[in-house]
């Protein structure tokens, strides 16, 4: 056994996700009665559900580092992942990192940077303008990712799903 399969040994095979879409332009459509979207959101959670693991919950917050405080609190509760898509980019109103970054205890620095060579090799130079990070709260691990169904694709296709149970085992000190 290969020494990155003996470090997986262990690990459980499916775990709880939360999907927290982070959009303020589909939540005031979601507010207002309209009708909107979440492809990003759809997606995360039918990769998840492909592989083996179940999504607990499934929230669509704005833009605001309150709300999102708020709802990763919720998830937290009940989930052993969290990904939030969107809010990971350079404008003004991108407010996901500031604010979920200050509560991570460990953070995955490595995921970021797989994820921009990752994303940079598929789009080239665009790539740079992402700030996706992850890290652990509580026992849990926290991805914040952008929310273009690419990005999805390749983060959760790439890096999330194949660690998953992994990350799980570490992140709770079974390993």
């Amino acid at each position: 056994m290969s020494v990155p399969e003996e470090h997986k040994r262990g690990a459980p095979k499916s775990v709880k996700f939360a999907v927290i879409t982070v959009s303020t332009s589909r939540y005031s459509l979601m507010r207002a009665g309209k009708p909107f979207t979440d492809e990003s959101g759809d997606l995360i959670s039918e990769m998840v559900e492909k592989a083996g693991h179940t999504v607990s919950r499934r929230m669509l917050i704005p833009d605001d580092a309150e709300k999102i405080r708020e709802a990763l609190g919720e998830a937290l509760e009940c989930s052993d992942i969290v990904i939030l898509s969107g809010g990971t980019g350079i404008s003004p109103t991108d407010v996901t990192v500031e604010t979920v970054e200050p509560m991570f205890e460990k953070r995955l620095p490595g995921f970021g940077e797989i994820f921009r060579l990752l994303s940079y090799v598929e789009l080239g130079s665009p790539a740079m303008l992402t700030r996706c990070t992850a890290g652990t709260i509580s026992g849990r691990v926290v991805f914040c990712i952008p929310g273009s169904p690419e990005a999805v694709r390749v983060a959760l296709s790439k890096l999330i799903i194949p660690e998953a149970g992994h990350l799980v085992k570490h992140a709770r000190g079974l390993g």
